[in-house]
């Protein structure tokens, strides 16, 4: 009886510890496949593997079950190619699907019909490079290491994703809305103002970055507020065409913060400090 109990509160934690990322994972599954139904398979897929697979030794398990949500993805996609299926977003709920309208509108909000559709024009390893690594930062290595291929191979299917992406970018109007989110954003942080905060971060925001993940508008808010110092330096621009944040020091970028946003609130923030990667990005002040 008490290893059952034992085996029931275990399953419990993982559960718990799962749902904390379900958010994250749908968003990223939702970028990847375009359709909502297909979203919400692959996050169940990602929790069936990790009911089965030992991970004790995880220290970072968004990460994991982020690539194992790319993975059943990029499979998925090429499965859907195979059978010559409609990529868009047509789908029909399935007996494994329990679309929420409200959610499946905030999703597509956050990604653009525009940036749907040039998605399904690149290749399985095209997208799955350029969402794993420029819209959730994914290193190459891993996003390599779920293709099969080299890093330096990753880079170029993301490179040429980037390319034929960029015609799809937002308009101008979105572009300015965005900027004074966050401009709201650091203008809160500046001051330590934590209500200003969670006024422009939705309640499921994800922050991300070398030292860890922070989920929900509370702790991001209180991240945020710690690091006062750092926002007063902080400066707007445009990070490889996103809306985004620069901290420079002696001159040069101290880390970047780029944003993506769901119905005029930050939905996630990628917080770049590794100075290879600061290298590699396109910054234009804004």
């Amino acid at each position: 009886m008490t290893s059952d109990n034992g085996q029931h509160r275990d399953d419990d934690l993982l559960a718990e510890r799962f749902q904390a990322y379900r958010g994250h994972l749908r968003a990223v599954a939702y970028r990847m496949l375009g359709s909502a139904a297909e979203a919400e398979d692959a996050v169940q897929e990602a929790w069936f593997r990790l009911r089965r697979s030992d991970t004790g030794e995880v220290s970072n398990l968004g990460g994991w079950l982020t690539t194992v949500v790319g993975r059943v993805c990029l499979d998925m996609l090429r499965s859907r190619r195979s059978r010559g299926e409609e990529p868009l977003d047509t789908w029909r709920a399935g007996a494994s699907a329990e679309p929420d309208p409200a959610q499946d509108a905030v999703l597509a909000d956050s990604v653009g019909v525009a940036l749907l559709v040039v998605l399904d024009t690149l290749s399985p390893a095209e997208r799955l490079a350029f969402v794993l690594h420029d819209l959730f930062g994914v290193p190459f290595e891993e996003v390599g290491g779920i293709l099969g291929r080299s890093p330096a191979a990753a880079r170029q299917l993301a490179s040429r994703a980037r390319r034929r992406v960029r015609g799809a970018e937002a308009p101008e109007a979105d572009l300015v809305r965005q900027r004074e989110v966050v401009d709201a954003f650091l203008a809160a942080a500046r001051d330590g103002d934590f209500d200003g905060l969670l006024a422009v971060l939705d309640p499921d925001v994800l922050a991300r970055s070398d030292a860890g993940t922070s989920i929900g508008a509370a702790g991001v808010a209180s991240g945020a507020r710690n690091f006062a110092h750092l926002a007063r330096m902080a400066r707007p621009a445009l990070v490889d065409g996103a809306t985004g944040l620069v901290v420079y020091a002696d001159g040069r970028p101290e880390r970047a913060l780029t944003f993506t946003f769901v119905a005029d609130r930050i939905a996630s923030i990628d917080i770049v400090t590794n100075p290879d990667r600061l290298a590699e990005l396109t910054i234009e002040q804004g």
